[in-house]
């Protein structure tokens, strides 16, 4: 059995919900000097993949004492990740039981059509209700509220839908989950807008929470049914970048409702970060729990990191965690960070600075994170399709906080335009999560090799947005 020095300094069963994040920087950096350093050993003892790398590079890992030394290690890039998310597993058999115990699996983009796997034991998963317990009391969440959780439940089970939960359990709150989105399966589990309407009305939910295009759907459908949502005193969104008008709108749609407050809880995070809070509306984004994890922005080509205040790549080290394991992992958003204490509430640790931009590699639809690459490989293998084009854009042109639609312009040959929707649609929610709505066109109005060099498979008209 390893020794009681890998478990946290203070006991999460007896932690202040604020200690930490009231020390000064010294006394932070001290904290997750000595929680590297642990996973760190760790890592050099059962983590397959960083046992290779590091080994490979002629790395001696004992030589890293603190989270400057950190630059010493190489990036991890997602690619890695989804090559062999096997590999990122942490394996120790002499841990505690629940240090070992899988608990849960939820998954973000895979290189390939099958997502990647994000392995949580009991720990991990006390870990991450330790950090949402942070968050709730950065954004005054309590265990009075009701949370309606608007996440979908996918194919392959998304950390959105799966964590709603676990926030609600870690401050004793309650919560609906709305079960929306395209239907799949054969139990037919799924419920309609106006459904989720209804659940939230009935159970006088406090708190929405879901991806930010589909809370404003919600609103919407709500005023023209004319619900009472006099209990909502907040929405809590992520998944997708918001603008400050779609949140401004929002909370008008909260008072044309009548709602009890019109606060909008901007959530930012990842299935690898999980979620970081503002303590104000419009502001940074507190890392919650900095010995849980560690931030940092860096130069994606060189690995250097980059100082206070200057944009670049975003990368996570994990300082607590038994499942998945990343350590310097390069998240895929272009962001900045600020240090010391917060000068709205005062609070310590990093804290993420907009705005967000998201990797080139990657496209958000619906909340989703897709690797297009993995899309455009199943309809290249589609039968009797000439040419087709992916569009993602807003399901109304005219409304620029609508929800996400992609839409497949095909053209074909086959008279049996209803199979090769079927196929197409089949294929592409296999592929990716996402049903498409799918048009048929002429091949040169894809592809014509008088006018264009090559044809363009992929168009996001949202960018022009």
């Amino acid at each position: 059995m390893l020794a009681p020095s890998f478990s946290l300094v203070t006991p999460l069963a007896s932690f202040d919900v604020n200690a930490v994040l009231e020390q000064s920087q010294p006394q932070v950096d001290a904290l997750q000097g000595e929680a590297l350093r642990r996973m760190l050993k760790l890592c050099a003892k059962g983590h397959p993949f960083y046992r290779r790398e590091w080994a490979h590079k002629g790395i001696d890992i004992k030589s890293i004492r603190s989270t400057n030394d950190i630059v010493a290690l190489p990036l991890t890039l997602k690619s890695k990740l989804m090559r062999e998310p096997e590999a990122f597993r942490l394996n120790v058999p002499d841990l505690p039981l629940e240090e070992r115990a899988l608990a849960e699996v939820i998954y973000t983009t895979g290189s390939t059509s099958t997502p990647t796997p994000i392995y949580n034991t009991t720990h991990d998963i006390q870990g991450y209700m330790f950090q949402a317990r942070r968050v709730a009391a950065i954004v005054d969440l309590n265990e009075t509220d009701v949370i309606a959780n608007l996440f979908p439940l996918t194919a392959a089970p998304m950390g959105a839908f799966q964590r709603s939960s676990q926030n609600a359990i870690a401050i004793g709150a309650s919560i609906v989950a709305t079960l929306p989105g395209a239907p799949f399966g054969e139990f037919g589990m799924q419920r309609s807008l106006d459904e989720a309407v209804r659940l939230i009305e009935l159970h006088k939910a406090t708190i929405v929470w879901g991806v930010t295009s589909f809370v404003r759907r919600i609103l919407l459908r709500a005023v023209k049914l004319e619900s009472d949502f006099s209990h909502i005193r907040m929405c809590a969104v992520s998944g997708e970048a918001s603008s400050t008008a779609l949140r401004q709108e929002l909370r008008q749609l909260m008072q044309k409702l009548g709602a009890a407050g019109t606060i909008v809880f901007d959530r930012y995070g990842s299935t690898e970060l999980g979620g970081l809070a503002q303590c104000r509306e419009e502001g940074d984004w507190h890392n919650p729990a900095p010995e849980l994890q560690f931030l940092e922005i860096v130069d994606p080509d060189t690995g250097r990191r980059l100082p206070a205040g200057e944009r670049g790549a975003l990368a996570l080290t994990h300082l607590n965690r038994r499942g998945t394991v990343l350590i310097r992992f390069v998240v895929g958003d272009t962001v900045s960070l600020a240090l010391g204490p917060c000068p709205n509430c005062g609070r310590a640790g990093e804290r993420v600075v907009g705005p967000v931009v998201r990797s080139k590699d990657l496209v958000k639809i619906k909340g989703m994170l897709v690797n297009p690459a993995v899309l455009l490989d199943v309809l290249d293998k589609i039968d009797n399709i000439l040419e087709y084009q992916v569009i993602i854009q807003k399901s109304e042109s005219e409304d620029e906080f609508s929800m996400d639609e992609m839409l497949v312009r095909v053209a074909t040959n086959d008279a049996d335009h209803k199979l090769i929707r079927t196929q197409v649609i089949g294929a592409t929610a296999a592929a990716i999560g996402v049903r498409p709505r799918v048009v048929f066109v002429r091949a040169n109005e894809i592809f014509d090799p008088n006018k264009q060099a090559k044809a363009v498979r992929l168009i996001d008209r949202r960018l022009a947005v």
